[in-house]
């Protein structure tokens, strides 16, 4: 439990509220998973601006869940926002794959969802 995330600040944010932590485990696989497609797609595409969009939307979630790629999301995030054409991201998009992959197993298994 908790190898890949952490529940500090969500169970500080739940007030150690067992239900309200599982309803946010539930919101952090029905939401990050999909944008975690999206993002891997838009890279792929070079598709600056859903890029942008989806790593902007993931970054409060992984944050919460400290999932420990934050500032390697915000590069991607950047890729997207500045359109850096010159810049080859798939390195950080791998790194943040890889760790929401992990923490989306891992959350399933340790929540029983």
């Amino acid at each position: 439990m908790e190898q890949h995330y952490k529940l500090f600040r969500v169970r500080e944010l739940a007030d150690n509220d067992e239900d309200f932590i599982k309803t946010l485990a539930e919101a952090f696989l029905e939401e990050v998973a999909p944008d975690l497609e999206r993002l891997q797609t838009a890279v792929a595409e070079k598709d600056y601006h859903n890029a942008y969009q989806a790593a902007h939307k993931m970054k409060p979630t992984v944050d919460l869940f400290e999932l420990g790629v934050l500032d390697t999301l915000i590069e991607v995030q950047d890729w997207g926002k500045f359109t850096k054409t010159d810049e080859d991201i798939t390195a950080q998009l791998q790194i943040v794959t890889t760790a929401v992959e992990n923490a989306l197993v891992e959350i399933k298994n340790d929540f029983n969802l």
